[in-house]
């Protein structure tokens, strides 16, 4: 019984874990890389066609991002994941398959006109993500899922996104009884719309976030609605836009939730019609997956609204922006607005072109409302840069560029300690990842030092065994190489040869006829290519 940590580790986002118990090879998360990536990250100890399982903890891009391209590599398992994950992944997946082939049909374009230059290849297809949804299980909260002989799952809501959950696994091996609890992203109390996180009570491993471990929020609940207010009035009254860089699924729908608090106590005085664009296609889709899953996952507090018959993400002044005719024409609405738009890092997406648009007019507020990750355009505008490149224009930054305190689906450092104390009797080792590395370290310290806990910050390709309690192989750290992308698209070869004797094993027994006739198949191909 094995666990190996591949991403997320000592870096804040691209999470996957992987479990090794019971001859089952199970990912924890399949996620993608965003952003600067300081460490190489280690290979899949199996290849991708003989992983088994994945758990997903939530539909947030980090954390599930890679799945298609888990599918492209031969992977034909089940992804398990909640019911409300299940439906956002369905239109995530296939959001991220049609960025990466936008982005590679526009470096191939690029590359023609420059020479030595590597042709792209999309990490994924569209058909990819497509095989990867048709192998997603939906799962209920809270019911104990036999997965397969000695191992056992629950999801746990843990009030990051719609759908997200903590995974409890108990694994079953030699006899002995390991149970494993995956946080996941542990949301931030007092969230609209979600509940809060609920908690575990026991555990023999935690494998635990830090991305704020380091950091409180405020010191009690923030008005988000004043705070909102008193940004669009300041903004309105200088006859400027205020563009809101949101992640698509959650933070959207939240924003959406306090603007219509704002229209409906009318707080906003001279332009009380103010309108709201919502230009994303994908936050469009994922609002109707938030309607969808009301009973489940919404609070008291939106539940309340519900039954007095009012939608609480929808209100006059809302327009949804679908086409790309639609959006562009959003520029030539001289109106002061509010345009909310994905992505919420600023890194691809429809964003960036409204940025083009108000980044250099002083009378515009860019308000940032979520995490923003080392080396994305995000970070660097709330860091004070005074000069970006969009679309290979240079911008100058003019606009005021403000953020929303204390709006974050990510618990700080007193919520992530709530929350692991929730266990009634100490974890026997806390593995703690899914934070920049200087706060991975400082929240073990913090575990150690002042709770007394047992924890550790694991570098990617770590590998531990849950039986004896102990380390098989401690990684270093290892910066990261950048790759061409030759050697990308070699790696992709390789791993369909994984997949290749992967289909083979699970042949064997079949009929001599049928053996017979794929071996001749193989042989066929292999005297094409053997040159």
């Amino acid at each position: 019984m094995k666990l190996t940590f591949i991403g997320a580790a000592h870096e804040v986002t691209g999470s996957c874990h992987y479990l090794e118990a019971g001859g089952k090879h199970i990912l924890i998360d399949c996620g993608m890389e965003q952003g600067v990536q300081n460490y190489e990250k280690a290979e899949l100890p199996v290849g991708e066609a003989m992983v088994d399982y994945v758990l997903l903890t939530h539909a947030h891009v980090d954390h599930s991002g890679m799945l298609p391209a888990l599918y492209a590599k031969g992977f034909r398992g089940q992804i398990l994941a909640t019911e409300a994950t299940a439906d956002l992944c369905s239109i995530m997946l296939r959001d991220c398959a049609h960025i990466q082939m936008q982005e590679t049909e526009w470096k191939n374009r690029k590359a023609k006109r420059h020479s030595g230059i590597e042709p792209y290849e999309p990490l994924y297809t569209m058909e990819d993500a497509d095989g990867a949804i048709k192998h997603i299980v939906s799962c209920k909260y809270g019911r104990i899922i036999e997965l397969d002989e000695g191992i056992k799952i629950r999801f746990t809501d843990v009030g990051h996104l719609l759908g997200s959950a903590s995974i409890e696994v108990w694994a079953s091996e030699e006899g002995t009884e390991k149970k494993i609890v995956f946080s996941g992203d542990i949301g931030n109390i007092d969230q609209p719309l979600i509940k809060d996180p609920a908690y575990t009570e026991e555990a023999d491993y935690v494998v635990m976030e830090s991305t704020y471990g380091n950091r409180a929020h405020s010191t009690g609940r923030p008005d988000y609605v004043a705070d909102l207010a008193k940004v669009l009035q300041e903004t309105f009254d200088r006859g400027g836009n205020v563009v809101i860089p949101s992640f698509a699924v959650g933070r959207t729908q939240e924003m959406l939730y306090f603007l219509r608090q704002i229209k409906e106590e009318k707080r906003i005085d001279r332009f009380p019609n103010f309108t709201v664009y919502v230009d994303s296609p994908l936050a469009v889709e994922a609002t109707d997956i938030f309607q969808r899953n009301v009973a489940e996952c919404f609070d008291e507090e939106a539940m309340e609204l519900v039954r007095k018959g009012i939608n609480p993400i929808r209100f006059p002044g809302l327009r949804l922006s679908i086409t790309s005719d639609e959006s562009k024409a959003i520029n030539f609405d001289d109106s002061p607005k509010v345009v909310i738009s994905a992505s919420g890092m600023c890194e691809a997406g429809r964003i960036r072109h409204h940025l083009k648009h108000n980044l250099w007019k002083p009378e515009c507020t860019i308000l940032f409302v979520g995490y923003q990750a080392n080396g994305t355009l995000g970070r660097s505008l709330i860091e004070g840069a005074k000069e970006v490149k969009l679309f290979g224009e240079k911008i100058e930054v003019r606009a005021d560029i403000r953020t929303l305190p204390g709006i974050s689906g990510h618990a700080d450092k007193d919520g992530l300690i709530r929350w692991i104390e929730g266990f009634r009797k100490k974890p026997e080792k806390i593995f703690v990842v899914h934070g920049e590395s200087s706060i991975c370290e400082s929240f073990v310290s913090c575990l150690k030092e002042e709770h007394k806990m047992e924890a550790y910050a694991p570098y990617s390709g770590t590998c531990f065994d849950l039986l004896t309690g102990e380390a098989e192989y401690v990684a270093k750290a290892k910066p990261l190489k950048k790759k061409r992308a030759a050697q990308d698209i070699f790696d992709r070869l390789l791993a369909a040869g994984q997949r290749l004797m992967a289909v083979i094993r699970k042949n064997e027994g079949g009929a001599n006829k049928d053996l017979g006739k794929f071996a001749d198949q193989i042989n066929s191909l292999c005297d094409k290519w053997d040159r």
